[in-house]
């Protein structure tokens, strides 16, 4: 078993330590075997560390001293700081402002739904693509998250639910316990800052992390990827079987339209795009779930409606309806509930299911494309 070697490009230039969350289970049992310490160390520190939740090395006693203090030599925990934090008024909604180690900044938000909770996190600080009508891609590309980087957030949000589970605890000393049990992360959605496709090495071993049956343990299908239309990465996905949802961000149902909103579409255009889709659901037979921004008097019309509903025909598909989240650098606006019903009424003509998006931390921009922090 080979020690892992993360590529330089994935690692900040300030670290001193190897990030924790960079290394997957194998990579960590290979890293203390090649340090001279049995296998089960390692497999012990994995489970403190995603199980448990414990990162401080004076409370793993079931591990030697000798591995600890090596360990701590060698590893460190990648925490995010959290350089500000804010909660939506229906209490639903929080979004963090994540310091990383080279002083850039992320955003990650924490959604709570009935019956569970969902982490959506960015892959990249910033974002290439250039979406005319979201936030992170307005504000540019900054660089590429380490798959540590894209684990810890994830991991933030755990810690959260973590202490709110103690404080809940607390409160009621009838049942504070070191053993009570807390509300776990079970949902993952990469569709905060960036493109995770234009980072897709980095993307698939965090994807692999949070996976790992012996740590969060996220199942594929709690896993949903959102991708602006890179069609190589979306054939890679599909040949590579990864066991993820995969969301395309549509937006226009024609090619003009398409690039009017979504430059990249100039490069990988429609009918590549739908290509590549159609590879992806025959490959995986699994649906895509497509997204699609409501703009009034934009993509909005019953015209859009049926050439949305004619483009995605007899694809095992989905549609998801978000009305448009206000961004300073964008001056449309949101389409109504009446249009939008009629706009997903058409769609059911032609056997296209379709959803029309719950609402979350519009009031802190945390919703779907409002995601972005100042340049540093």
């Amino acid at each position: 078993m080979a020690f892992l070697q993360i590529p330089a490009c994935l690692v900040p230039d300030v670290a001193t330590r190897l990030n924790f969350f960079d290394f997957t289970r194998p990579d960590l049992l290979a890293w203390a075997e090649q340090a001279g310490f049995p296998a089960v160390h390692a497999a012990r520190l994995w489970s403190y560390v995603y199980v448990s939740g414990v990162t401080d090395w004076q409370r793993m006693p079931d591990l030697p001293a000798r591995f600890r203090t090596r360990a701590a030599d060698a590893l460190d925990f990648g925490a995010l700081a959290t350089a500000a934090e804010t909660h939506s008024a229906d209490g639903f909604t929080r979004k963090y402002l994540l310091a990383l180690a080279d002083g850039r900044r992320i955003e990650t938000v924490l959604m709570r739904y009935t019956g569970r909770v969902t982490a959506c996190i960015s892959s990249q600080a910033g974002c290439a693509m250039g979406c005319v009508f979201c936030a992170t891609g307005q504000m540019g590309f900054v660089r590429h998250l380490t798959a540590g980087e894209i684990v810890a957030q994830a991991m933030h949000v755990e810690a959260t639910l973590r202490l709110t589970a103690a404080g809940a605890a607390l409160a009621d000393r009838a049942h504070a316990s070191p053993h009570a049990r807390h509300e776990r992360l079970r949902n993952v959605v990469l569709m905060g800052m960036g493109e995770p496709l234009h980072n897709y090495d980095a993307v698939m071993r965090a994807v692999d992390i949070l996976r790992d049956p012996n740590g969060l343990a996220l199942g594929g299908r709690k896993i949903t990827l959102s991708t602006v239309g890179v069609v190589p990465g979306i054939i890679r996905l599909a040949d590579e079987g990864r066991p993820v949802h995969l969301a395309v961000s549509l937006h226009g149902a024609t090619q003009e339209e398409r690039a009017a909103l979504v430059p990249v579409a100039k490069k990988w255009p429609l009918d590549e795009l739908m290509a590549a889709c159609r590879h992806y659901i025959a490959k995986q037979q699994r649906r895509i779930f497509y997204e699609w921004t409501l703009i009034e008097g934009k993509n909005d019309t019953p015209a859009q409606a049926h050439a949305l509903g004619r483009l995605l025909r007899g694809q095992m598909a989905q549609v998801n309806l978000i009305p448009l989240n206000p961004t300073d650098g964008y001056g449309g606006a949101p389409t109504g509930r009446e249009a939008a019903k009629k706009f997903q009424a058409i769609l059911a003509e032609y056997g296209l299911p379709s959803t029309i998006r719950q609402r979350r931390g519009i009031d802190i921009a945390a919703g779907c494309g409002q995601l972005a922090v100042a340049a540093k």
